[in-house]
């Protein structure tokens, strides 16, 4: 069966005294001839949706990408994503003069992003244009230009860096206690560095989340993706402890209350937001005489993970804590780890005695 699809997107008519509203026609040539098991399909575009004005994606970009984000079933956060992403790819067109994206365009903005992102970035942002395109052509609105365009190449490893012991320690010392917001950041830096928290899982974290199971104190947190708080991290002595001073000098508080609250003006009470905590992080790294692009607020999850296995815990084990999906994750880590203590350049000098 060979099937060719052809749009004919007719241009609108002019506003007239009986007509006060642009109306769009469209229509639509389906034309089928029989074959030996072949189906092709092509889509052929005449004119213009809107006259006078543009391409499909330029006459109607915003409708359409509400549409195509309305038809997706993810998270809120992910909504968000997709929108910023294909905001910059209609800004792109848009600068470039492109009234009908081709696959050769979608590469060029590709060729643009990566001069100006991370890989991570890149990818982000032709998944958003590469699930747009595959909705478009599924709608029978226009062909699939970026069918098959791939995302960029990450590098292998980790995009931080992670702290060592005497910086961990030397950050940790050099906070301020005497004051409640001194006392909340030593208890939320102390919190990540020895469980691991991604910044949104501290973020979404409330008194109430704090529980004694088995002996043990657990804090029950949302993982990254997660619906419900399913998961949870143990807290030693070393890491409950300055969370009750904080508590204490906090005041009183429901249970249902955030964990880590806000001291500004405008928020007083109300829940960190990732944004403060990463500031908050990155202000403790700084006020030790450390200040790194590559080594934020995720340094300290990837310090977690690292003083895990140095300290003897299996893979399996540190793979748990830091609830990672796959353990080749977590084994990153440890070839990382591996790596540096037997350093085979140390026997290069050795043998060279030089």
């Amino acid at each position: 069966m060979k099937i060719v699809l052809y749009y004919v997107l007719m241009k609108t008519k002019r506003p007239t005294r009986k007509n006060t509203q642009a109306v769009q026609e469209v229509q639509y040539v389906q034309h089928v001839h029989d074959t030996q098991e072949v189906q092709e399909v092509q889509v052929a575009r005449v004119g213009a949706l809107v006259a006078g004005e543009g391409s499909i994606l330029q006459a109607s970009g915003n409708e359409l990408i509400t549409r195509y984000i309305d038809s997706l079933d993810v998270k809120p956060r992910s909504r968000d994503t997709y929108r910023k992403s294909l905001k910059q790819f209609l800004l792109y067109l848009q600068e470039h003069g492109i009234r009908d994206p081709k696959r050769t365009d979608i590469l060029a903005y590709k060729r643009y992003l990566m001069d100006r992102h991370t890989a991570c970035t890149v990818s982000t942002y032709l998944t958003a244009v590469k699930g747009l395109f595959t909705y478009l052509e599924a709608e029978r609105i226009c062909p699939n230009v970026a069918n098959g365009i791939k995302g960029a190449k990450h590098q292998t490893g980790f995009r931080k860096d992670a702290l060592t012991v005497d910086q961990t320690r030397k950050v940790l010392s050099l906070i301020d206690r005497t004051t409640e917001e001194g006392l909340r950041d030593y208890a939320l830096v102390n919190l990540l560095v020895r469980t691991g928290l991604r910044t949104v899982e501290a973020q979404r974290a409330n008194i109430e989340d704090i529980r004694q199971e088995g002996g043990e104190a657990l804090l029950y947190i949302q993982g990254k993706g997660r619906d419900s708080k399913d998961a949870f991290v143990i807290l030693t002595a070393s890491t409950l402890d300055p969370i009750r001073e904080y508590l204490r000098a906090r005041g009183k508080a429901l249970a249902t209350e955030p964990l880590f609250t806000s001291l500004s003006d405008k928020n007083r009470g109300g829940r960190l937001t990732t944004h403060s905590i990463s500031r908050i992080v990155k202000n403790a790294l700084r006020g030790a005489g450390i200040d790194s692009d590559r080594l934020t607020a995720h340094s300290l999850r990837h310090t977690a993970v690292t003083f895990s296995l140095l300290g003897g815990a299996s893979v399996q084990e540190a793979q748990l804590m830091a609830r990672h999906g796959s353990v080749n994750t977590t084994m990153i880590y440890a070839h990382n780890i591996e790596r540096i203590a037997s350093a085979p350049e140390r026997k290069i000098d050795a043998l060279l005695g030089l």
